[in-house]
């Protein structure tokens, strides 16, 4: 056997499926892809879920607020288990447990009892710390961010398909001759069936590292051996990019929560229409993420890890500008237009906030992407509050936060990023860790 087959790989061949390290590249993003038709799922149907359960915008806020708060805490537990017990394992319990919530939420009869379900399937959220971690592992680090740029964003695209998917199988349940109120509940088995799939998949067929698992190898010590949360907090560089990712991920989950609802209620249109423009954001992810993983890595070769700071600042900055645009559209090609604008710069973001995660301290990768991971979702919570508002229009929840992302990107050009170990050295560390 060649010795290169176990290591890390120097580029990306995002066709070919060959080696473990390609193998794992793509049920990894596949995984992802699923979980968020789990994560999501309920998100496109729940003009149809306000009328059954009889929600008030208050309500269906703290609906939002539990899809993304339980998510806080489960990524800070996913990245100290990936770090100890391994990415395959981790994955393959989380995928077990989350899908039971989303094959039972349909039990929920209540306001009480769907919002319990709700923050039990935010727990799925996690899912996204151990893609990264997973393909951090697997690729070497002049094409880390590039690749877990592609992984993150084709799998984020689950939550643009689902938008449109959900509604679509609901119809199918609905033509079958359900009810729109048994419709939702029994389109909601699919998802968490898919994720038992995908448990088995990746349990079967992916492996820990290029060398093999934690269980079967010898590791000359662990991360979290190495690094405790407390020094890995003292970073000003991990709040930087925990700062950055509420403005970009924070935003993605909190516009996949209200796109199809605002696109409803604003422009008057079905359930399948408001699904089809809300999954336009999230399609972006086929390419946008990708995209600034890739000018991040091209970034770094020749401006260090300074440059890749830079280019975050002017993509959060781009993005806050965009936001407020759409906040102030008031038709709908206009609104379409300048989503389309501000998910770019925000996944593009998105992309280049991990291409800098893996080399702030490479012997915490997963520590620190949970972190990080969960400031996403601190931002996506803290977001969500304004759209629970009586007071608020959804319009004016989005000015105020394309203003908070904006200022978040002229603050973050004051970030020296470069205070770190050389792509050599980063390599050398994961090689024996």
């Amino acid at each position: 056997m060649n010795l290169s087959d176990n290591k890390p790989l120097q580029t990306l061949h995002i066709f070919s499926g060959k080696g473990i390290q390609m193998r794992t590249f793509h049920i990894t993003w596949v995984t992802f892809f699923v979980c968020f038709f789990g994560w999501f799922g309920l998100a496109p149907l729940m003009p149809a879920i306000r009328a059954d359960l009889g929600l008030t915008k208050s309500e269906v806020g703290n609906t939002i607020i539990a899809a993304v708060s339980a998510t806080i805490f489960a990524r800070l537990l996913v990245g100290k288990l990936c770090d100890t017990w391994g990415p395959r394992k981790t994955y393959t319990v989380l995928l077990v447990l989350g899908s039971l919530p989303v094959m039972l939420v349909g039990l929920a009869h209540d306001y009480t009892t769907f919002l319990l379900f709700r923050l039990a399937i935010g727990t799925i959220g996690a899912s996204f710390v151990i893609t990264q971690f997973h393909t951090s592992m697997m690729f070497a680090p002049t094409i880390k961010g590039t690749a877990n740029a592609v992984a993150g964003g084709w799998g984020n695209l689950g939550g643009g398909i689902t938008q449109l998917a959900m509604p679509l199988i609901m119809a199918t349940i609905v033509g079958l001759g359900y009810t729109k109120p048994e419709a939702w509940r029994l389109a909601m088995i699919v998802p968490g069936v898919m994720m038992l799939i995908m448990a088995f998949v990746y349990y079967r067929f992916t492996q820990d590292t290029p060398t093999g698992n934690y269980d079967d190898i010898q590791r000359s010590s662990t991360a979290s051996e190495k690094v405790s949360f407390w020094k890995a907090g003292a970073d000003i560089r991990v709040w930087a990019l925990v700062v950055a990712y509420a403005c970009c991920f924070g935003m993605e989950i909190t516009f996949d929560g209200v796109a199809a609802l605002y696109f409803f209620d604003n422009f008057k249109m079905e359930e399948t229409q408001a699904g089809f423009w809300a999954m336009l954001f999230g399609g972006m992810n086929i390419f946008a993420r990708a995209l600034g993983g890739i000018v991040a890595d091209k970034v770094g070769t020749r401006y260090g890890m300074r440059g890749k700071g830079i280019l975050l600042a002017g993509m959060l900055l781009l993005e806050g500008l965009g936001i407020m645009l759409f906040a102030q559209a008031g038709s709908l090609p206009l609104a379409i237009a300048s989503m389309i604008v501000f998910a770019l710069f925000l996944k593009m973001s998105n992309g280049t906030t991990y291409a800098i995660v893996p080399f702030v301290n490479p012997k915490a990768v997963g520590l620190i992407s949970g972190i990080v991971g969960a400031g996403g979702n601190v931002g996506g919570m803290l977001m969500a509050f304004l759209f629970k508002s009586q007071s608020i229009s959804y319009g004016e929840a989005f000015l105020y936060i394309g203003c908070a992302v904006a200022v978040a990107g002229l603050l973050l050009f004051l970030v020296n990023f470069n205070k770190t170990a050389s792509l050599e050295a980063a390599e050398a560390e994961l090689q024996t860790a």
